[in-house]
């Protein structure tokens, strides 16, 4: 449909406004919910795939995701009564010492903008408020952020901790501006992206495999 196809453009641009209006059309004109859904999800991996290629950067990124949420509040119940529910569960947060959030919260937008329930526990987060809020929400997948190269020790702790919990096929990946490839697997992560953007390719392959 030429609207759909309308509504993930103006979700890459961050017209808020235009966002809305296409949503509430779709809806109006009783467009199966998983559509409009997949619309908007199309216009935030769209935006992902473009911050990867250095096209845009973080302000459009913010201003392509508000666009997505104004968008979803007028969709949610259609997809309540639909019985649609979000792709995966996850938990994130940065590790106990560390309380930068930009990273954080970047990897939380395009979570969410995948159709992911994301439970933010926020900043400086000792390993066992991970592993409780795992349990309670039963997340599929756990984010851990770091911004200093003196809280790499708690995430590496951390990691440890919550595979030491035995939380079945729980996954864990970690990013952050010290993290690497390397010391992910280093300290038994299951995953790492340098980006936010890639955090969303990220947990899609872990938990398809």
């Amino acid at each position: 449909m030429a609207e759909l196809q309308e509504l993930t453009q103006v979700i890459i641009k961050g017209n808020r406004a235009e966002a809305k209006r296409l949503t509430q059309a779709a809806i109006d004109a009783q467009v199966p919910a998983r559509q409009v859904l997949d619309a908007l999800v199309a216009g935030m991996d769209e935006v992902g795939r473009r911050f990867q290629r250095n096209e845009v950067f973080v302000p459009e990124m913010l201003i392509a995701s508000r666009a997505m949420k104004e968008a979803m509040a007028l969709l949610e119940p259609m997809l309540v009564k639909a019985g649609i529910k979000p792709e995966y569960i996850a938990v994130i947060g940065a590790v106990q010492g560390d309380l930068h959030d930009i990273g954080k919260n970047l990897v939380a937008m395009m979570w969410r903008g995948a159709n992911f329930q994301v439970v933010d526990l926020g900043t400086n987060v000792p390993a066992e408020k991970f592993i409780a809020a795992v349990k309670e929400h039963r997340a599929q997948v756990v984010g851990l952020s770091s911004l200093l190269t003196t809280t790499m020790p708690a995430m590496q702790a951390t990691v440890k901790a919550i595979k030491d919990a035995g939380l079945g096929s729980l996954k864990v990946v970690v990013g952050g501006a010290p993290i690497t490839q390397d010391f992910a697997k280093e300290i038994g992560a299951d995953g790492f992206s340098p980006d936010a953007a890639g955090a969303v390719d990220l947990v899609r392959k872990l938990l398809a495999a």
